[in-house]
């Protein structure tokens, strides 16, 4: 019961049945890849990238690791190898492929991974339904589902990332119509300083990172109301902000000279474009700005004479707002401009917003037992903490206690900026 009670329970709010939501997710991620060609599949195109196929893999070596060796009697592996091929990061399991190389990995083929993933999805059900009252497999099963989540939404930024080195400039699939809006100045909202509490309570579904619950003191601060849209960050731009090392940390502007940025990914040198998971599009004003590293989000802060918030402050504006926005299932696949109003817009959705907070456990952390002990807790080292989503992730994915968290430098993935000032 030891991993049962570090992981947290199924969400009971959710009226789907387990068996329904692991076929929907499952289901979902195949669908996925169906923009794509065969060779699409297997290129990786850096070592922070993995292949469309070895996603599709991962998620399902994950549940014939987790649960179907353990708790299916008689379960049979489908490949002796693709335990050594298909484990990410967890060393307590065994040795793994190097992660640099999994672009060299033709075989196993895509007929042989989608063999495998019907293999271990039949045996799933088969769990499922004779377990179904098993605490253990639902809460590993609702785990595994979650992470399968989390590689849906590294699926689509991993092949963007690989069609951007293309110069065909391929799209993943063709455009959808998107409201055309204009959003109103920048507006702050206050919020009155104090002992607050943030992080899950465990009654719903959480990873192990949101806990616990805990008390904070916060000083009164003030929050943007939107995230900043390609508009200002075009004048950030334009006055210089990439040629004026007073804005940056020595850490970004280092990075800055070494890698010779000057503009956003995926944004043209034009500055009038941006490659989009539909293909090269006119970048839109009013859009929010994405994929951003912590370093370029931060110096903009610093030229907005403005601050990026803390996750304590983030959650604390999020606790009590509905979670709806543009996620994965609205299938616009890219930020969307503000609706006009006053109030706080796009929390939740659109992109993922960097906090000024260090990727730390809570006081009181305690990860889960056993090998996916290693799964968030040995992380907790030189990354930053993002949160709120992004109009690739699944909406029933993310919460307002939900930590995200990358390296400073990390641009691929839809990342922006939403200011905050101290009060």
């Amino acid at each position: 019961m030891a991993v049962v009670e570090a992981a947290t329970q199924v969400d009971a709010r959710c009226s789907e049945s387990l068996s329904s939501r692991f076929r929907r997710i499952r289901s979902l991620t195949t669908r996925l890849c169906e923009h794509l060609e065969p060779e699409d599949l297997v290129v990786q195109s850096m070592p922070d990238a993995s292949p469309a196929k070895w996603h599709l893999a991962h998620t399902t070596w994950f549940f014939e690791q987790f649960l179907l060796r353990p708790f299916l009697p008689g379960y049979r592996p489908f490949h002796p190898k693709y335990e050594y091929l298909f484990n990410s990061y967890y060393e307590s399991v065994g040795p793994m492929h190097a992660r640099p190389q999994r672009g060299l990995l033709t075989r196993p083929t895509i007929k042989e991974i989608s063999a495998y993933r019907e293999h271990v999805d039949r045996h799933m059900v088969e769990l499922i339904a004779s377990q179904q009252d098993d605490e253990r497999v639902s809460s590993l099963t609702t785990l595994g589902l979650h992470h399968e989540q989390q590689h849906q939404e590294l699926l689509l930024t991993d092949i963007k990332h690989l069609f951007a080195q293309n110069p065909l400039q391929p799209a993943y699939r063709d455009r959808r119509p998107q409201p055309e809006r204009t959003p109103g100045p920048l507006r702050f909202a206050s919020y009155e300083g104090g002992v607050q509490e943030i992080g899950a309570t465990g009654k719903h579904f959480c990873f192990d990172n949101e806990t616990p619950r805990h008390r904070v003191y916060v000083e009164s601060f003030a929050l943007a109301e939107r995230p900043i849209v390609n508009a200002e960050y075009h004048e950030f731009i334009r006055e210089g902000g990439y040629r004026r090392p007073e804005l940056w940390l020595s850490d970004g502007w280092a990075t800055v000279k070494r890698e010779g940025w000057n503009r956003p990914l995926y944004w043209s040198e034009s500055l009038d474009a941006e490659l989009t998971l539909s293909g090269l599009e006119a970048l839109q004003p009013g859009a929010p700005v994405c994929h951003l590293s912590y370093y370029e989000a931060d110096a903009f802060a610093r030229w907005a004479g403005a601050r990026l918030p803390t996750e304590a402050e983030w959650e604390i504006a999020a606790a009590t707002l509905p979670v709806t926005g543009n996620f994965l299932e609205d299938d616009r696949l890219h930020p969307e401009a503000a609706p006009e109003g006053s109030g706080m817009k796009q929390l939740f959705g659109d992109i993922w917003e960097w906090t000024r907070s260090p990727y730390v456990a809570y006081p009181g952390f305690r990860p889960l037992t056993g090998a996916l002990g290693e799964y968030n807790g040995k992380f907790m080292c030189i990354q930053l903490v993002l949160r709120g989503g992004s109009c690739l992730t699944p909406r029933d994915h993310i919460r307002a206690t939900y930590r995200n968290f990358f390296y400073p430098s990390a641009r691929w993935q839809c990342a922006g900026v939403r200011l905050a000032r101290d009060f």
